[in-house]
């Protein structure tokens, strides 16, 4: 006696639905494997994008310390006699006690290094040659590892040191009879506002000198890491870009709500290297930023706020 499915012709038609379902759910493991696997790569990245504003702050460090110790086959390996990270009462101690230094006329040498098209230390030897007799030729090294900075040197040697302020004035060398330091390069004057900017975080604060008047801040919903769920590498970026560029433009309109048109005198920008440097170049708030800076400030927006404001107004003295 036939069967059902034989007589109608389906019995063909399940044997190969049977197939089908079997292919597929092969295809679907091997999708599932390559998705675990370009997630874990995705994850990978991201957090090593995390990584890279820490790094890169090391850097310049590694790097001068790197070039001293390949220094040694010559016989040099000269370093810096003492490092210090001075913020608060310590900063403005140090500050005092350089700003009380008197020598003879155009005695004292203050100077801007390495700063954006501005003359790096081999450039004020070419000016003034007696700049290598008073640090020599291996100090003059250690300034040159410090820059962009400002020096400060008298012509007798008894004072040489390298200051790296939140704000690298734009001027020219100066011999005077004292150093030439201005507060605001170094310590918050004024009215004045300093802007925290992740890619999924925004926070300003309203200054006057050193105490926060107001806050303002707010987290956008930016995608942290790749993982499956049916999309695709490139569409999982394109979508975290765009997300990115929605933040900014958010972050762009923030700025000309709290500080723009002149309700404080200066902006300063700190957070990730390169999303600050996105939003320095594309806001048109007035007052334009007057100083940029990395830091690596966590948590919501008014803690890592807190953690911002204190690393940008910290300054490193090296001692010659």
């Amino acid at each position: 006696m036939l069967d059902l499915d034989e007589l109608l012709g389906r019995a063909s038609l399940k044997e190969r639905i049977d197939e089908l379902e079997a292919e597929n759910e092969r295809l679907q493991a091997q999708y599932e494997a390559e998705s675990d696997r370009r997630a874990e790569a995705a994850t990978a990245r991201q957090e090593a994008e995390q990584r890279v504003n820490r790094l890169e702050d090391r850097i310049a460090q590694l790097e001068g310390e790197l070039e001293r110790l390949e220094s040694d086959g010559d016989g040099s390996g000269l370093e810096v006699r003492r490092r210090e990270r001075l913020r608060g009462t310590r900063l403005a101690e140090v500050l005092d006690r350089l700003g009380s230094f008197r020598t003879a006329s155009e005695g004292a040498l203050t100077a801007v290094v390495g700063a954006d098209d501005g003359p790096g230390i081999a450039d004020l030897v070419a000016i003034d040659g007696d700049l290598e007799d008073v640090l020599g030729r291996e100090r003059l090294a250690l300034v040159d590892d410090a820059a962009p900075c400002l020096l400060c040197v008298d012509d007798a040697g008894l004072v040489s040191v390298t200051l790296d302020p939140p704000v690298l004035p734009d001027r020219e060398p100066v011999w005077d009879d004292r150093f030439d330091l201005e507060r605001e390069w170094f310590r918050p004057t004024g009215r004045h506002a300093l802007a925290l900017v992740r890619t999924d975080l925004f926070a300003v604060g309203i200054y006057e000198d050193d105490e926060r008047l107001e806050t303002h801040g707010f987290e956008s919903d930016v995608k942290g890491s790749h993982s499956k769920g049916g999309f695709s590498q490139a569409r999982f970026e394109r979508i975290r870009d765009e997300q990115i560029d929605d933040h900014l433009e958010r972050c762009r309109e923030a700025l000309r709500e709290q500080v723009g048109d002149g309700a404080v005198d200066r902006l300063y920008l700190a957070g990730q290297r390169g999303v600050v440097e996105t939003l320095a170049e594309e806001t048109t708030v007035d007052p334009a930023p007057a100083a940029t800076a990395a830091v690596d400030a966590t948590g919501d927006p008014e803690s890592a706020l807190e953690d911002a404001y204190r690393s940008f107004w910290t300054t490193e003295l090296r001692v010659l």
